[in-house]
């Protein structure tokens, strides 16, 4: 096999479009791009031209002959992959270039957030001829989890931001920080700037550990604690208590074996990371040894991905492993489940992550602070699809106790928001009025707000594009209203004009 995808794979296609042989899959108009945990090189089609390699914006793509140790089970995920036929076409489709009509003034777009969608979606307006993009974004720092909410030691995946620096260096962007929508500019001044204005906020939040307990010291979400030791501001006075030998995680997505790698990685080879120094000092103090990744599900319903997990495995002097009986429910066969199945406890290693399944948190235990989880043992469906109470319990002791059950989204101020799936209601990305179900003027999503935390950074490219492309549609429909005002009158209005809220 000439070339092989690893770990830190993006999934934004850039790949996908420079290969001449069409033979990285699933491309972003297969039916699969959406739920793969990755791409995939057909070890049958490469031609060895190496064109990927310099597309790939966080160098995870590698020849062969090239691999680590640690990386050769990725020769098989990649072939694994094609074990499965599918139809393929022999090119990729080429992506038309977004065609605008005449109009009396140039397209302006306000992007609120500067994460992943939004400079996705700011590249692909920047593709207009004279088009001009103005980034709102909250905080002090661009580019959103790509910087905030991966670990500070996924150096690759981080390496991201190079590509966001350059769509940030594009002639017509203007990029505005420390500015927040609905306190320091109001929604309807975005529009009487702009033709446009796309939201792609994000999902801000973690959706709640609703048990008793839940709020002692001693918990608190994989969010917090993961925009902790990235440095987010609004997290920077926060401590934790890593006093007790033991640390017990709810859920087992990648955040969580990230937060249980940070936890139990010698602190050493966190430096000269970006990781927060508050945070780098605490973890050099830390007297955690053993953390315990707990899942409601089986093994072969683990939600993180097998990337993470190949990963998270070698991790020096960290052993990682899963008790034999958790591994009984699991009947079938994957490349995940064999990894697993393949963990060998190291007794050398200094500390150790426990990946638990069939456990459901039922209460933290403690009075004035957290001091353990007591689970709810579960078993698997007939159908082995889903879980069910067997009736028993299980103690675990723990002195921090992180839940990392899924991010969510907040309301964004003057657009209507859905509380039950945390998104703006849209039709690809057209923000739409649920009393009426007509489209709001102007108004776009992009990124979680438009479809929930699901996917990966890259998996935002396409999205983005599908919001950008409604957008232009508008715009040459002639639907969009024209700015009200000159070209950077918004930047000059912010620095005259108190905030709206204090």
């Amino acid at each position: 096999m000439p070339h092989v995808v690893t770990q830190s794979c993006c999934g934004d296609a850039s790949c996908v479009y420079t290969c001449p042989v069409n033979c990285i899959h699933p491309t972003p108009d297969e039916p699969d791009f959406a739920t793969a945990e990755m791409l995939y090189i057909d070890p049958a089609a490469c031609v060895d031209c190496g064109a990927c390699v310099a597309a790939c914006p966080v160098e995870a793509i590698k020849p062969h002959t090239k691999l680590t140790e640690d990386e050769h089970d990725f020769l098989s995920i990649n072939s694994a992959f094609y074990d499965v036929p599918r139809d393929r076409p022999l090119l990729a489709p080429v992506v038309p270039p977004l065609q605008v009509r005449e109009r009396p003034r140039p397209l302006r777009v306000a992007v609120v957030g500067s994460g992943p969608a939004a400079m996705y979606a700011a590249d692909e307006v920047l593709t207009v001829p004279g088009a001009r993009v103005t980034m709102v974004e909250r905080l002090p720092m661009p580019y959103g989890l790509a910087r905030t909410g991966v670990a500070p030691d996924h150096r690759r995946t981080r390496s991201v931001a190079g590509q966001f620096d350059r769509i940030r260096e594009q002639d017509g962007l203007n990029l505005l920080l420390n500015v927040e929508v609905g306190k320091d500019i109001a929604h309807d001044d975005l529009l009487a700037h702009h033709h446009a204005v796309v939201y792609a906020v994000g999902a801000s939040t973690d959706r709640p550990l609703d048990i008793p307990g839940a709020g002692l010291p001693g918990t608190a979400s994989a969010t917090e604690f993961v925009a902790w030791y990235n440095g987010h501001p609004d997290f920077a006075d926060r401590t934790f208590d890593l006093s007790h030998p033991r640390a017990v995680v709810i859920g087992n997505g990648n955040v969580a074996l990230d937060v249980a790698r940070i936890l139990t990685v010698d602190p050493a080879s966190l430096a000269g990371t970006d990781i927060a120094p508050a945070a780098l000092d605490a973890l050099h103090r830390s007297a955690v040894e053993e953390v315990v990744v707990a899942g409601r599900r089986g093994p072969a319903q683990s939600a993180f991905t097998l990337p993470e997990l190949v990963g998270l495995r070698s991790t020096p002097g960290v052993s990682v492993t899963v008790p034999p009986d958790d591994l009984d429910s699991a009947d079938a066969s994957s490349p995940k489940l064999d990894v697993l199945c393949g963990l060998v406890p190291d007794p050398a290693a200094p500390r150790r992550i426990r990946l638990r399944y069939l456990l459901s948190p039922l209460r933290i235990i403690g009075r004035e602070h957290a001091e353990g989880v007591e689970f709810g043992r579960n078993a698997l469906t007939a159908d082995g699809a889903g879980v069910e109470p067997t009736g028993r319990t299980e103690t675990v002791d723990a002195g921090l106790v992180l839940s990392a059950i899924g991010y969510r989204g907040v309301p964004v101020p003057d657009l209507p928001f859905d509380a039950a799936t945390g998104t703006v209601p849209n039709e690809r990305g057209r923000v739409v009025d649920p009393g009426t179900g007509r489209p709001v003027p102007g108004t776009f999503v992009a990124g979680w707000i438009k479809r929930g935390p699901t996917g990966f950074i890259g998996t935002n490219k396409s999205c983005a594009l599908e919001t950008v492309r409604a957008l232009i549609d508008d715009y040459n429909a002639g639907v969009l209203n024209d700015p009200q005002t000159g070209h950077g009158e918004l930047a000059a209005l912010l620095e005259r004009r108190p905030a709206l809220t204090p």
